[in-house]
């Protein structure tokens, strides 16, 4: 993608943002805060296109897009505004706008549409599939949560300071980590992912350190650190901290899915370390802290397979909504994996439920967070099993006889560990397990438990 292209936005954070990603995207960029400023340009002849917001402080975008017109035919105007009423969208295309959307935007979509309406500007031929920056960027998400990650991240991306990813398994923290590093003016130096293992021997961190090249050094799931591994890291921080003068330091982030503050306070984890790496925390959440956002990423997974595959498909809107009402506790990951799986299963263009049901029912049970159950009480364990079980039939009821089925699942395994602990010995393990004799022998039978005698080791 290449032109150039003009942004008016007041809003400082967004203007970053388009910035970085039109400029990693080939483009030249112009951006301001004056609607004054933009048709000046416009009238100077500069642009190939422009992204304007309505609210200005000195104008109205929506009563700019006339003038633009006449003064530059063909010139397309992408229209973004938070003021997200269906008149806003109305008077956008009443006014012959290019195309409109509402704030918050995706960047991905919105960098789609740039592209597109470039490659219109020129009057060529259709444009190329989406290159790594529009395709796979993993900001997906329109809900306030992602869009409040988003404006940090458009803060951060050119400083120095460390920055800390958290989050569950399978949010996309490296991925994240990955588009702090394409955007910032490091983008064509090392992206370099550490694991513990890569500070192991004498030679482990200066090697680390030449990998770096002054580019990004990113510490993967750094809270699995043992206590070694995390005095190395300290003293590469130090020997870093000394090259930064010379201007060939890396930028240092990590990555964590622990809670690092109840491994502060455990001692399992350096305090000294966490504070030199939480210059800048960044929490990805949880899916199902954004289920807003589950149709859109899952559409978003249907349109990278399809580029893949050549095969187009799409949700039924009962698929859809079975998908959004999901739980997903393998987060992004999960969702993206069962959409692959959608479509090269699925015998039609279009997705039925039904399909998804049979997807969703083949999914294991994603494992917890290493960590999130540490010294947790075992009733909240086995809550968040249940509520996981209930989320699992994607808002609707289970089938009749849940309480039989949940008894057996736990007296099973209860009454197998049992017996193995008093070796087999029916007597003694029903009175570990305070119950009558006859009944665990019932229980036994029931359950289709195997019983084995043998000799105590103890």
């Amino acid at each position: 993608m290449d032109g150039t292209v003009l942004v008016a936005d007041d809003d400082r954070t967004i203007r970053t943002v388009l910035t970085q990603a039109l400029t990693r995207a080939g483009c030249k960029v112009h951006a301001t805060s004056s609607l004054m400023t933009l048709m000046r340009w416009v009238e100077e002849g500069k642009g190939d296109l422009v992204i304007s917001d309505v609210i200005m402080p000195d104008g109205n975008g929506l009563d700019a897009l006339p003038r633009i017109g006449r003064l530059r035919p063909g010139l397309p105007v992408i229209v973004i505004s938070a003021q997200n009423t269906i008149m806003t969208a109305i008077q956008a295309a009443e006014a012959e706008a290019f195309d409109y959307l509402p704030k918050p935007f995706d960047l991905p979509d919105l960098m789609k549409r740039s592209a597109r309406a470039l490659e219109q500007k020129r009057r060529a031929a259709p444009a190329a599939p989406a290159t790594r920056e529009t395709g796979e960027l993993p900001l997906v998400g329109r809900t306030p949560s992602m869009q409040a990650l988003y404006r940090l991240v458009a803060r951060v991306m050119n400083t120095d300071i460390p920055v800390l990813i958290t989050g569950e398994s399978g949010t996309g923290k490296s991925l994240l980590a990955r588009a702090i590093h394409d955007f910032s003016d490091r983008r064509n130096l090392p992206f370099t992912l550490a694991q513990a293992g890569d500070l192991q021997g004498v030679e482990g961190p200066s090697s680390l350190l030449a990998r770096a090249r002054g580019g990004s050094l990113v510490f993967d799931e750094i809270g699995d650190y043992d206590e070694d591994a995390q005095a190395r890291v300290v003293r590469l921080l130090d020997l870093i901290q000394a090259e930064a003068m010379s201007g060939k330091a890396p930028r240092i982030m990590a990555t964590s899915q622990a809670d690092l503050t109840a491994r502060m306070e455990t001692g399992r984890f350096r305090q000294d370390l966490y504070y030199r790496l939480g210059g800048v925390i960044l929490h990805v959440p949880a899916l199902r802290e954004r289920v807003e956002d589950i149709p859109l990423l899952a559409e978003h997974f249907i349109a990278r397979a399809e580029r893949e595959s050549g095969t187009p498909r799409q949700l039924a809107p009962d698929a859809r909504e079975m998908i959004r009402s999901h739980a997903w506790p393998g987060n992004v990951r999960q969702l993206e994996n069962a959409i692959r799986r959608l479509m090269v299963t699925s015998a039609d263009p279009e997705i039925s439920r039904a399909e998804v049901a049979a997807v969703l029912g083949q999914l294991p049970v994603a494992e917890p967070s290493r960590g999130a159950g540490e010294g947790e009480k075992l009733s909240a364990t086995v809550a968040r099993h249940l509520q996981r079980y209930f989320d699992l039939h994607g808002g609707q009821l289970p089938p009749p006889g849940v309480w039989q089925r949940i008894l057996r699942e736990v007296e099973m395994p209860l009454i197998e560990i049992a017996l193995d602990a008093t070796a087999g010995n029916q007597a003694r393990c029903a009175d570990l397990l305070g119950i009558n004799r006859n009944t665990l022998r019932k229980k036994i039978t029931d359950l289709d438990i195997r019983v084995t005698r043998r000799r105590k080791l103890m």
